[in-house]
Protein backbone atom coordinates (compact mmCIF):
# COMPACT_ATOMS: atom_id res chain seq x y z
CA UNK A 1 0.00 0.00 0.00
CA UNK A 2 1.54 3.29 -1.07
CA UNK A 3 1.75 6.35 1.13
CA UNK A 4 -1.18 8.03 -0.63
CA UNK A 5 -3.52 5.14 0.17
CA UNK A 6 -2.24 4.97 3.75
CA UNK A 7 -2.91 8.68 4.11
CA UNK A 8 -6.45 8.30 2.80
CA UNK A 9 -7.16 5.40 5.18
CA UNK A 10 -5.85 7.38 8.13
CA UNK A 11 -7.88 10.42 7.08
CA UNK A 12 -11.11 8.44 6.77
CA UNK A 13 -10.42 6.56 10.00
CA UNK A 14 -9.92 9.85 11.82
CA UNK A 15 -13.13 11.26 10.38
CA UNK A 16 -15.07 8.16 11.44
CA UNK A 17 -13.65 8.30 14.96
CA UNK A 18 -14.48 12.00 15.31
CA UNK A 19 -18.02 11.41 14.02
CA UNK A 20 -18.55 8.49 16.41
CA UNK A 21 -17.21 10.56 19.31
CA UNK A 22 -19.57 13.43 18.52
CA UNK A 23 -22.51 11.03 18.26
CA UNK A 24 -21.59 9.45 21.59
CA UNK A 25 -21.34 12.84 23.30
CA UNK A 26 -24.69 13.86 21.84
CA UNK A 27 -26.24 10.61 23.06
CA UNK A 28 -24.79 10.99 26.57
CA UNK A 29 -25.85 14.62 26.96
CA UNK A 30 -29.17 14.26 25.14
CA UNK A 31 -31.28 14.91 28.28
CA UNK A 32 -29.45 18.20 28.89
CA UNK A 33 -29.68 19.24 25.25
CA UNK A 34 -33.38 18.37 25.22
CA UNK A 35 -34.14 20.48 28.32
CA UNK A 36 -32.18 23.44 26.95
CA UNK A 37 -33.97 23.30 23.58
CA UNK A 38 -37.38 23.03 25.23
CA UNK A 39 -36.56 25.99 27.45
CA UNK A 40 -35.31 28.07 24.52
CA UNK A 41 -38.40 27.50 22.38
CA UNK A 42 -41.04 27.68 25.11
CA UNK A 43 -42.78 31.00 25.62
CA UNK A 44 -41.87 32.05 29.15
CA UNK A 45 -44.08 35.16 29.39
CA UNK A 46 -47.00 33.36 30.99
CA UNK A 47 -44.70 31.58 33.42
CA UNK A 48 -42.90 34.59 34.84
CA UNK A 49 -45.79 36.87 35.75
CA UNK A 50 -46.45 37.64 39.38
CA UNK A 51 -49.99 36.27 39.66
CA UNK A 52 -49.27 32.56 39.15
CA UNK A 53 -51.59 30.47 41.33
CA UNK A 54 -51.47 26.86 42.42
CA UNK A 55 -54.82 25.07 42.27
CA UNK A 56 -56.24 21.68 43.22
CA UNK A 57 -57.63 21.09 39.75
CA UNK A 58 -57.92 22.71 36.35
CA UNK A 59 -60.61 25.37 36.23
CA UNK A 60 -59.52 27.99 33.72
CA UNK A 61 -56.32 29.53 32.44
CA UNK A 62 -57.09 33.15 33.37
CA UNK A 63 -54.92 33.00 36.47
CA UNK A 64 -52.35 30.66 34.96
CA UNK A 65 -53.30 28.01 37.49
CA UNK A 66 -50.92 25.08 37.97
CA UNK A 67 -51.98 21.76 39.50
CA UNK A 68 -49.22 20.26 41.72
CA UNK A 69 -47.74 16.92 40.73
CA UNK A 70 -48.43 15.78 44.30
CA UNK A 71 -50.63 17.62 46.81
CA UNK A 72 -48.76 15.96 49.68
CA UNK A 73 -45.28 17.13 48.69
CA UNK A 74 -44.07 18.68 45.45
CA UNK A 75 -42.10 21.58 44.03
CA UNK A 76 -43.19 23.86 41.19
CA UNK A 77 -40.65 26.05 39.37
CA UNK A 78 -42.67 27.87 36.68
CA UNK A 79 -39.74 29.53 34.94
CA UNK A 80 -38.18 26.19 33.94
CA UNK A 81 -41.42 24.21 33.65
CA UNK A 82 -40.79 22.18 36.79
CA UNK A 83 -43.69 20.42 38.55
CA UNK A 84 -42.16 17.53 40.44
CA UNK A 85 -43.08 15.22 43.35
CA UNK A 86 -40.82 15.48 46.39
CA UNK A 87 -39.67 12.37 48.27
CA UNK A 88 -39.52 13.15 51.99
CA UNK A 89 -36.63 12.41 54.37
CA UNK A 90 -34.05 11.07 51.92
CA UNK A 91 -30.57 10.51 53.40
CA UNK A 92 -28.22 12.69 51.29
CA UNK A 93 -25.23 10.61 52.43
CA UNK A 94 -26.67 7.30 51.22
CA UNK A 95 -25.99 7.22 47.48
CA UNK A 96 -28.01 4.07 46.80
CA UNK A 97 -30.96 5.45 48.75
CA UNK A 98 -31.09 8.87 47.14
CA UNK A 99 -30.55 7.55 43.63
CA UNK A 100 -33.54 5.26 44.09
CA UNK A 101 -35.59 8.19 45.42
CA UNK A 102 -34.62 10.40 42.49
CA UNK A 103 -36.33 8.00 40.09
CA UNK A 104 -39.64 9.19 41.51
CA UNK A 105 -38.99 12.87 42.15
CA UNK A 106 -36.79 15.43 43.85
CA UNK A 107 -35.37 14.49 47.25
CA UNK A 108 -36.01 16.29 50.54
CA UNK A 109 -32.85 15.98 52.62
CA UNK A 110 -33.39 14.09 55.85
CA UNK A 111 -32.74 16.37 58.82
CA UNK A 112 -33.68 19.57 57.00
CA UNK A 113 -36.89 21.36 57.84
CA UNK A 114 -40.32 21.03 56.30
CA UNK A 115 -41.85 24.16 54.71
CA UNK A 116 -44.13 24.94 57.66
CA UNK A 117 -41.19 24.94 60.10
CA UNK A 118 -38.70 27.69 60.85
CA UNK A 119 -35.41 26.85 59.21
CA UNK A 120 -34.24 25.61 55.84
CA UNK A 121 -35.99 23.12 53.56
CA UNK A 122 -33.32 21.42 51.44
CA UNK A 123 -34.31 19.78 48.15
CA UNK A 124 -31.87 18.16 45.75
CA UNK A 125 -31.54 16.20 42.52
CA UNK A 126 -28.27 15.02 41.02
CA UNK A 127 -27.96 15.80 37.34
CA UNK A 128 -24.86 13.62 37.01
CA UNK A 129 -26.77 10.33 37.04
CA UNK A 130 -26.30 7.94 34.14
CA UNK A 131 -27.90 9.39 31.01
CA UNK A 132 -29.91 6.24 30.38
CA UNK A 133 -31.56 6.63 33.80
CA UNK A 134 -32.51 10.27 33.26
CA UNK A 135 -36.22 11.00 33.41
CA UNK A 136 -38.59 13.94 33.52
CA UNK A 137 -38.15 14.29 37.29
CA UNK A 138 -34.39 14.58 37.64
CA UNK A 139 -33.67 16.28 34.32
CA UNK A 140 -35.69 19.42 35.07
CA UNK A 141 -33.12 20.44 37.70
CA UNK A 142 -30.62 20.73 34.83
CA UNK A 143 -32.17 24.16 34.32
CA UNK A 144 -31.80 25.53 37.85
CA UNK A 145 -29.07 27.83 36.55
CA UNK A 146 -31.79 29.77 34.73
CA UNK A 147 -33.17 31.03 38.05
CA UNK A 148 -32.17 34.54 39.05
CA UNK A 149 -32.78 36.79 42.04
CA UNK A 150 -36.46 37.69 42.18
CA UNK A 151 -37.73 34.56 40.41
CA UNK A 152 -40.28 32.44 42.23
CA UNK A 153 -40.86 28.81 43.04
CA UNK A 154 -43.46 26.99 45.10
CA UNK A 155 -43.32 24.07 47.50
CA UNK A 156 -46.60 22.27 48.16
CA UNK A 157 -46.78 20.31 51.41
CA UNK A 158 -49.85 18.70 52.96
CA UNK A 159 -52.19 20.80 50.84
CA UNK A 160 -50.53 24.13 51.66
CA UNK A 161 -48.66 26.20 49.06
CA UNK A 162 -45.46 27.97 50.13
CA UNK A 163 -44.24 30.67 47.76
CA UNK A 164 -40.52 31.47 47.73
CA UNK A 165 -38.58 34.26 46.08
CA UNK A 166 -35.05 33.49 44.88
CA UNK A 167 -32.57 35.51 46.93
CA UNK A 168 -29.43 34.27 45.21
CA UNK A 169 -27.42 31.37 43.80
CA UNK A 170 -24.00 29.95 44.60
CA UNK A 171 -21.64 27.35 43.20
CA UNK A 172 -19.98 25.25 45.91
CA UNK A 173 -17.72 22.23 46.24
CA UNK A 174 -19.37 18.79 46.51
CA UNK A 175 -18.15 18.45 50.10
CA UNK A 176 -19.75 21.74 51.25
CA UNK A 177 -22.28 19.92 53.43
CA UNK A 178 -22.86 22.92 55.72
CA UNK A 179 -25.58 24.06 53.33
CA UNK A 180 -27.65 21.06 54.37
CA UNK A 181 -28.06 22.69 57.76
CA UNK A 182 -30.54 25.36 58.75
CA UNK A 183 -29.53 28.73 57.30
CA UNK A 184 -31.47 30.86 59.79
CA UNK A 185 -33.41 29.51 62.75
CA UNK A 186 -35.99 32.30 62.89
CA UNK A 187 -36.97 32.37 59.21
CA UNK A 188 -38.39 29.97 56.65
CA UNK A 189 -36.09 29.38 53.71
CA UNK A 190 -35.51 26.78 51.02
CA UNK A 191 -32.41 25.62 49.18
CA UNK A 192 -32.46 23.78 45.85
CA UNK A 193 -29.37 21.87 44.79
CA UNK A 194 -28.16 20.14 41.65
CA UNK A 195 -24.83 18.99 40.24
CA UNK A 196 -22.92 21.54 38.21
CA UNK A 197 -22.15 21.78 35.35
CA UNK A 198 -25.14 19.69 34.20
CA UNK A 199 -24.22 16.06 33.61
CA UNK A 200 -21.10 16.24 35.80
CA UNK A 201 -20.31 16.02 39.50
CA UNK A 202 -17.52 18.60 39.63
CA UNK A 203 -19.42 21.00 41.90
CA UNK A 204 -22.89 21.86 43.17
CA UNK A 205 -25.23 24.70 42.23
CA UNK A 206 -27.41 26.07 45.03
CA UNK A 207 -30.49 28.23 44.63
CA UNK A 208 -31.66 30.03 47.77
CA UNK A 209 -35.25 31.08 48.36
CA UNK A 210 -36.99 33.08 51.08
CA UNK A 211 -40.61 32.39 51.99
CA UNK A 212 -42.88 35.21 50.83
CA UNK A 213 -46.37 33.80 51.34
CA UNK A 214 -48.37 30.64 52.02
CA UNK A 215 -51.97 29.57 51.55
CA UNK A 216 -54.09 26.44 51.73
CA UNK A 217 -55.51 24.84 48.63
Amino acid sequence: MNQSKIGNVMLWSGAVLITLSLLLLTFIFYPIIKEEIQYKFTTRDNLEISNITITKDFTNNEDYGIVPADLNFSIIVPKIGGNIPVIKNVDPYNETGYRNALRDGVAHAKGSKLPQENGNTFLFAHSSDNFYKANRYNTVFYLLHKLKRGDQFFIVHDGTVYKYIVSGTQEVAPEAIEYLKTRQNNTQTATLMTCWPPGTAFSRLLVFGDLEDSYEL
